[in-house]
């Protein structure tokens, strides 16, 4: 990608919520150019969970972006701080993972992340590389480099001590650790979410502590979910895994509302923002209509993360099913025994794997997203009679469709 300075500053705090600060990025950019010698750019991620969904990508894509512009990014993987746990955001303690739980985690998000980086260019590293060998002699050392007066300027921490909610040391050295990963990369830059704000500028601190200079800090919007409100997160079921099938991923796309849609257009693509500014002035003057916006936005992030074909077949599907009302070629088919209780529609959804959780079963019912044979299901005490052999179509939301088959 050739882009004047201007246009690579711009191009990279696309969608940025923080970027401390552009100016000394300017100049660590001009240098790169100037000694043909990349920036270093890091982004630490937690194997907290197996799945990674968009709104774990948001940063990533950024990442994506430095590496398309030549730099050298580093994936690290915290398996030493997914230990201690990221205080941030939490009311309370974050429950310590396993080591046998980080790593299990840590090798789905190699599969997972190279649907977006270049994998030959790369660099995945592991921040027990150079945390175990510190010791304990070398975390005192990093902790005295800090004051628990500026610990307690970090918002999750300030409102915990003010209510009485307990904070526990091993939390103080989370941000500590994470900046160390700063120093034994000397690191140019750090990515993370507008959450860990915090802790990326105490990497600019500890940096200039040993003597180096201190990185550029860029940190990226929490990605809405598809309900528009509340943050992406698989528990509340509004998220879109990377890893779903593509007929799934391009039909929640297509649930977006039209504002909402532009903001995953900035956050969730390579786009530049000139050019979604052009689709926008296109779409407001009747240019392009909004729902076709849409469906090359889910066309979009259907090929990302699973190649052209997937998804010219997931916007047929879509387009055969919602809007031509077509019957879909394929339903997949369930096989119910015979017998005489009747098995509550939440919990049946649920063991069918329509629903990710009882919770969201329910809150699909409440909704009037499940129908069997068209009659709307959303009284939670509704059972599904199996006593008798017989054939029903079970909808789920507005995508999963399953054959029941009572036998």
């Amino acid at each position: 990608m050739n882009l004047t300075p201007d246009e690579a500053l711009d191009y990279l705090a696309k969608g940025a919520c923080n970027l401390v600060d552009a100016t000394l990025l300017a100049k660590k950019l001009a240098r790169s150019a100037a000694a043909k010698k990349p920036l270093v750019v890091k982004a630490g991620f937690d194997p907290s969970a197996p799945d990674l969904h968009l709104g774990h990508t948001v940063v990533l894509r950024k990442m994506k972006h430095f590496q398309d512009l030549g730099h050298q990014v580093v994936f690290v993987i915290g398996d030493f701080t997914g230990m201690i746990g990221d205080p941030t955001g939490k009311k309370a303690t974050r429950p310590q993972l396993t080591r046998e739980q980080v790593l299990a985690n840590a090798e789905t998000y190699k599969k997972q992340v190279f649907k977006i980086l270049d994998a030959k260019k790369t660099q995945v590293r592991f921040n027990s590389e150079w945390l175990s060998p510190l010791g304990a002699e070398g975390f005192i050392r990093l902790a005295g480099k800090y004051t628990v007066a500026r610990m307690l300027e970090r918002d999750d921490f300030e409102k915990r001590y003010k209510s009485g909610q307990p904070i526990h040391i091993h939390e103080f050295l989370y941000p500590l650790a994470q900046a160390y990963d700063s120093v034994a990369l000397k690191a140019d830059v750090e990515l993370g979410g507008s959450d860990q704000l915090f802790n990326l500028l105490v990497g600019r601190d500890i940096l200039r502590e040993y003597g180096l200079e201190e990185q550029v800090v860029l940190t990226m919007p929490l990605l809405e979910g598809t309900d528009g409100v509340e943050k992406m997160s698989k528990s509340l079921g509004n998220y879109i895994g990377i890893n779903e099938d593509p007929k799934d991923i391009f039909g929640k796309v297509m649930s977006l509302s039209d504002e909402m849609m532009w903001r995953y257009w900035l956050l969730c693509t390579d786009l530049c923002p000139t050019e979604i500014e052009q689709m926008k002035a296109d779409v407001a003057s009747g240019r392009i209509h909004p729902m076709e916006a849409k469906k090359s936005l889910g066309t979009t992030l259907v090929r990302y993360y699973h190649g052209e074909a997937p998804a010219a077949a997931a916007r047929e599907h879509f387009e055969r099913v919602f809007t031509r009302r077509e019957n879909p070629e394929e339903i997949e088919e369930s096989l119910l025994p015979i017998k005489p209780e009747p098995a509550l529609y939440y919990k049946l959804i649920t063991q069918l794997g329509m629903a990710p959780s009882a919770n969201e079963a329910k809150r699909l019912m409440q909704q009037g997203g499940v129908t069997l044979d068209g009659e709307k299901i959303t009284n939670f005490n509704a059972a599904f009679d199996q006593s008798h052999p017989g054939e029903y179509i079970l909808k789920v939301g507005k995508l999963k469709r399953r054959r029941l088959i009572v036998r």
